[in-house]
């Protein structure tokens, strides 16, 4: 669907000699390019402004626009892609989650949150999860169950998963226990555990992380021994127990290391791309990580270049 358009690789702005050196190594096949001579980095149209990231397999990858809700799909193998499902007036796109061939999105300010064909892209859901302010942040989906954050307000939102596009009704769990709401942004990247039986989620203003209970709202401060990750933006649970965190406006991507019952966990390393810009979510793809970078406060952002870093997935 929508528009069969190949963009051209982006440069940061005011960064132009940095990305000509980059594309220059990946030209003469240097540090800059991966093992297998894939893209550093897969460009999106000028102005879409991005948030969230799902990836399907090694290869392909969506990305949803903040301001119209357009989700883009490309080719981490190629760096090609194109619209797959258009803008759309009144929507915004912020988390993605893919699960079942079908792509949950979260619909940020709108409070609502759309569920498309990742095969197609025709719709198969919307929902209005909460009215009044808000700022519908993530989404993780898991076998029975979509579940999504609120910075603003201190709920978690669950859409039950009956069938490919078959659902239940919406409720809102009121957050509870050690995660206490403060001034600006709050609950923000989520994931769970492969069983699906315990969430976790960053807190961007405090950088202090939670175990959620999806069942009653219960939250439990994972210790991280005086660490923090503030502006933690998208997470990664990889494997169960290790977590991948990005730290937006650090440009930074922050390892911990989890116990196995998740109470506590260890900031184990952090790094930093020369191509990351505001980076808020990732995912996995293969044995690399595929960072969608957002550019927040650049300028004239409605004509910039964005893009998606992909980097090899540290052992």
């Amino acid at each position: 669907m929508g528009i069969a358009r190949t963009v051209s690789v982006a440069s940061r702005t005011g960064s132009a000699a940095l990305f000509g050196l980059l594309l220059m190594a990946l030209a003469l096949g240097g540090s800059g390019a991966l093992a297998d001579d894939r893209p550093k980095v897969a460009p999106l149209p000028d102005g879409f402004q991005p948030e969230g990231i799902a990836t399907r397999d090694a290869n392909s990858f969506f990305v949803g626009s903040i301001p119209t809700g357009a989700i883009y799909r490309g080719d981490l193998k190629t760096g090609e892609g194109s619209i797959f499902v258009p803008a759309q007036e009144g929507r915004n796109a912020i988390g993605l989650s893919l699960r079942n061939d079908m792509l949950f999105v979260a619909g940020g300010p709108t409070g609502q949150a759309y569920v498309y064909d990742a095969s197609t892209g025709a719709e198969l859901a919307m929902f209005q999860l909460v009215t009044g302010s808000t700022f519908v942040n993530d989404v993780v989906a898991t076998k029975t169950t979509a579940y999504f954050t609120d910075s603003v307000n201190p709920s978690l939102y669950k859409v039950p998963i009956q069938g490919r596009g078959e659902f239940g009704t919406p409720e809102a769990v009121p957050l509870t226990g050690d995660l206490v709401y403060e001034e600006g942004f709050n609950a923000n990247g989520i994931d769970a555990t492969p069983d699906g039986k315990t969430l976790v989620v960053v807190q961007s203003n405090t950088g202090r992380l939670f175990t959620v209970n999806p069942q009653t709202g219960g939250t439990t401060m994972i210790d991280l021994g005086g660490e923090t990750v503030t502006n933690g933006d998208g997470i990664l649970l990889d494997g169960g127990r290790r977590l991948w965190v990005l730290q937006n406006r650090d440009n930074l991507l922050t390892l911990v290391r989890l116990e196995p019952d998740l109470r506590s966990g260890d900031v184990t390393g952090r790094s930093t791309d020369e191509t990351f810009d505001v980076p808020t979510t990732l995912a996995r793809a293969g044995d690399r990580l595929a960072v969608v970078n957002a550019r927040f406060g650049t300028e004239s952002a409605e004509a910039a270049e964005y893009w998606v870093t992909q980097i090899r997935r540290p052992r």
